[in-house]
């Protein structure tokens, strides 16, 4: 049985990396300069707040907002992801930041998404702004906001110093997370 299943594996494993190469994954419109940058997130941001209603109460209560609109994420067995954002805080661009994730495990297939990190404390502001590259899972707490931590959000319940949306999936992925996400400031942009 697992000889047959061999040409299966091998076909997925070639047409996997055969469509990382092509750039079929890459988005389509994902920013190459800094205006189009600070554009892309600006509408991510809007578009995320308009259709989420727990997003658009974070966002007015956030201290500062870390928006990356296009990251693409691919995988076989070795995994990375890799998109460029902005820090905007009190509604002002506060600089240029990459989202880097690299990740191990049985996984295959490519996708590209987007996220925002509502950052809820000064003490979270700070840890982005003075650390030279912050690590989720170390430093402030980061709640990925799902359909069940939704609907117990409430503002008496907003304890965390940092809230994240993953929106706009596109691909084929069995899983997606921000674990092992490193997230750096971009010195020259």
């Amino acid at each position: 049985m697992i000889k047959n299943l061999r040409p299966l594996f091998l076909a997925l494993i070639v047409g996997t990396f055969a469509t990382l190469f092509s750039g079929a994954y890459s988005p389509a419109n994902a920013a190459t300069t800094k205006e189009e940058l600070s554009t892309d997130a600006d509408q991510a941001l809007g578009t995320l707040i308009k259709t989420n209603p727990n997003a658009a109460d974070l966002a007015k209560k956030a201290k500062a907002v870390l928006i990356f609109p296009n990251l693409v994420k691919a995988g076989l067995i070795f995994g990375g992801a890799y998109g460029e954002g902005v820090l905007k805080q009190d509604g002002k661009l506060d600089g240029y930041y990459n989202s880097i994730t690299a990740s191990f495990g049985w996984q295959i297939g490519a996708q590209s998404y987007g996220y925002v990190v509502f950052l809820m404390s000064d003490k979270a502001v700070h840890y982005v702004h003075e650390t030279h590259g912050w690590e989720i899972g170390t430093g402030p707490t980061v709640v990925v906001v799902n359909e069940g931590v939704a609907k117990n959000l409430s503002s008496s319940t907003l304890k965390d110093d940092a809230y994240a949306f993953i929106f706009d999936q596109q691909g084929l992925m069995a899983s997606l997370s921000l674990e092992g996400t490193k997230i750096s400031r971009i010195r020259n942009p």
